[in-house]
């Protein structure tokens, strides 16, 4: 089967970030650091790895400062030049989008997660396109949505990425119905949106990576309210199973989930040790740490 490439990708970053109030106050969440980079970059970067080359952002108010991140800084780059930092250079380089790669689209009132997606309706067209949530920060040899390309080329139809998790967790994720389970693929027959505790059609959680046909665009045109009185993309998703068009991919990597305090320490002492240049000192750091508490009790 021959399926039309994925180029596009939508980056939902109009939330307001409340759970870190109050650094939050004055500076988007995704642009928080985890270590040395913001959330936003290792989206952005995962999806370079898989191919995209059609950056959208639905964005709201205050949040200029993560549109100023992916511009050029000219002054910033002469001071590196003349000091001789070619290494601090070229990570520099990383942040840089090409003029006319990347797009802003405002989301102008709070209407959930579909309704952010449906923002950038115009600009998608009549494409495949993924979707990137970059709360959901994932560690992976090969990078998730790069898997997930090279598996629905296979299938085509929508994908979204989806984990275990234990039964009492389900009642905050959209959870997929299982008709036909292939291992690392499973045919969805249809997908619940946070089901109350001992409801849920299984345990595979769809978390914050999709690839959606246009034909969900088109769904939520509806404007149909779902979980929470808001616009839910799972839903939009959810009614393309009726023609087995919906798959599951079970994800190979660690998924942290940095739209929660615990998971983003998680992360950061994650991705912490998993760098060199960290990890010896770090490791150090935390085995006195263990020991000291241990010792308090």
């Amino acid at each position: 089967m021959k399926v039309r490439k994925v180029t596009k990708a939508v980056f939902p970053v109009a939330g307001l970030g409340t759970r870190f109030l109050p650094a939050t106050k004055s500076i988007p969440k995704e642009i928080m650091t985890l270590v040395d980079r913001p959330l936003i970059q290792y989206a952005i970067d995962e999806a370079r790895a898989a191919g995209i080359k059609e950056f959208i952002f639905v964005t709201s108010r205050g949040k200029s400062a993560l549109e100023d991140y992916f511009d050029n800084a000219p002054e910033l780059e002469s001071a590196l030049r003349k000091a001789g930092k070619e290494d601090l250079l070229e990570v520099l380089k990383e942040t840089n989008m090409d003029s006319g790669a990347i797009a802003y689209i405002r989301q102008n009132r709070p209407l959930g997660l579909g309704h952010a997606v449906w923002c950038a309706r115009r600009l998608i067209g009549n494409e495949p396109f993924a979707v990137l949530l970059p709360d959901d920060v994932i560690a992976a040899e090969k990078p998730c949505l790069q898997q997930m390309v090279e598996a629905y080329a296979e299938t085509g139809g929508n994908m979204v990425a989806a984990m275990e998790v234990s039964p009492e967790k389900t009642k905050s994720y959209g959870i997929l119905d299982i008709g036909e389970d292939m291992g690392a693929i499973v045919k969805a027959k249809g997908m619940v949106e946070k089901p109350a505790p001992g409801t849920a059609p299984s345990n595979l959680a769809v978390i914050g990576r999709y690839i959606l046909s246009s034909q969900v665009l088109t769904n939520l045109n509806r404007m149909k309210q779902g979980a929470g009185g808001e616009i839910q993309l799972t839903d939009a998703i959810a009614e393309e199973t009726a023609a087995g068009k919906v798959y599951g991919y079970r994800f190979r990597g660690q998924r942290y989930d940095c739209g929660s305090k615990a998971g983003f320490l998680q992360a950061t002492v994650a991705f912490g040790l998993s760098r060199p240049d960290l990890r010896d000192e770090f490791s150090v750091y935390l085995n006195d740490m263990v020991a000291l508490q241990k010792a308090a009790q």
